[in-house]
């Protein structure tokens, strides 16, 4: 059960649903669920569908000026923009993607808080990569943040994890935070921290539909476009299974 909530969402991307049906549908003779299930993997792997469906999960979100952000007891950076590879001296980490990080260290800077925290993000199957709030914050120390000032959670493994990392952190509910994670990430981590009692103020980053006009190339097929489909279905799925798992607490 402790991996459900990650391989539900990869049972249920277009990739595998469309080999599921395909092959059903090859094996019982039914052409015209094949057919319906290509012409369907096809639209999902159009740029312009992806980027309407991934602006749903957005939603209404933007860039917010973080000179008009509160203060708050801590700015938490949940984890989730370093993987880690090899390298003839060992392991060393490159960004997927350090719009979080940033966002952390210009609201640090400007003040918002004291406290700066990463979360020991990793994930529960590879113990050989490091957890990655201890390789942000030797990247916050080389950029000038005093290390008494960044604070670290205990070693989570996803997003509700962190939640009740933060707030054993800071020592129960009621404190308030900045909250720095991804655009599309944002409604679920909010309802999951909030659940923990805390006081949460909101900074999307890492916003993935781009401001963009229509050309042919829009509706042909695409990997990246087939990427960000299965990420918009996955994060519509975690939002629903944890809905439903607080609603039952």
């Amino acid at each position: 059960m402790i991996y459900m909530h990650k391989l539900l969402p990869l049972m249920m991307s277009p990739l595998v649903l469309a080999i599921a049906f395909v092959l059903y549908g090859t094996l019982a003779q039914r052409r015209k669920l094949v057919l319906v299930t290509i012409c369907l993997f096809y639209s999902a792997s159009m740029p312009v569908v992806a980027r309407t469906i991934f602006g749903l999960i957005e939603g209404p979100a933007i860039r917010l000026d973080p000179q008009n952000l509160p203060k708050a007891d801590a700015i938490v950076v949940l984890s989730g923009m370093l993987s880690g590879v090899r390298s003839p001296t060992g392991i060393v980490y490159e960004w997927s993607d350090p719009d979080r990080f940033f966002g952390g260290i210009e609201l640090f800077k400007l003040g918002k808080s004291d406290n700066l925290v990463f979360t020991e993000g990793q994930s529960g199957w590879n113990d050989e990569v490091e957890p990655e709030g201890r390789i942000l914050k030797r990247y916050a120390q080389a950029m000038g943040i005093p290390a008494g000032n960044i604070r670290l959670t205990r070693t989570v493994t996803n997003t509700e994890g962190e939640a009740a990392a933060v707030r054993q952190l800071l020592g129960g509910g009621g404190a308030s935070i900045l909250l720095v994670t991804s655009a599309f990430h944002m409604p679920r981590a909010v309802l999951l921290f909030e659940k923990q009692g805390l006081e949460v103020h909101p900074y999307p980053v890492d916003f993935q539909v781009e401001l963009h006009g229509i050309s042919p190339l829009d509706f042909l097929p695409s990997p990246g476009a087939l990427s960000l489909t299965s990420l918009a279905i996955r994060e519509s799925i975690g939002r629903l299974y944890y809905r439903a798992k607080l609603s039952t607490i």
